[in-house]
């Protein structure tokens, strides 16, 4: 196997996006997954790597590389929403719901604000939210 390079390493993680986006996550991990050894410190690939996770169904892979992110950006909205997605993806509702509510008080997306189920202003606690919306953006399956 050739040596890695920058370059290398930016060309996979770009490859690494337009496989996610074509909805080939397994893909996109085996791209990521010598960048991430390479950089342990990238968050953006650890993010998109567990965005691939959850799209894989790889549930608990997805839950300890958006913890990873956590760790190291408190503040991260996306993250906190996405990690929230996967908690309830596996029936992880209560936890879910914290991270729901952290990512929505964040960020005051309409997404992220329903997603936590506030009440609204002038009416009653929220339905299901968005529930069939994973960390990319897409339907969950």
């Amino acid at each position: 196997m050739p040596e890695r390079s920058p370059e290398t390493d930016v060309i996979d993680f770009r490859a690494a996006e337009q496989l996610l986006a074509a909805r080939d996550p397994r893909g996109a991990i085996r791209l990521l997954d010598p960048v991430i050894t390479a950089h342990p410190e990238n968050t953006a690939a650890r993010l998109l790597r567990a965005r691939a996770f959850f799209l894989a169904a790889q549930l608990r892979s997805a839950e300890l590389e958006f913890q990873i992110v956590l760790e190291r950006e408190p503040a991260n909205a996306y993250a906190h929403f996405a990690l929230a997605r996967t908690l309830e993806r596996a029936n992880r509702t209560d936890e879910a719901l914290r991270h729901f509510r952290l990512a929505a008080a964040l960020d005051p997306r309409p997404d992220f604000v329903e997603a936590a189920r506030f009440a609204p202003a002038g009416g009653t606690q929220g339905g299901n939210g968005d529930r069939g919306r994973g960390p990319s953006g897409d339907a969950a399956s």
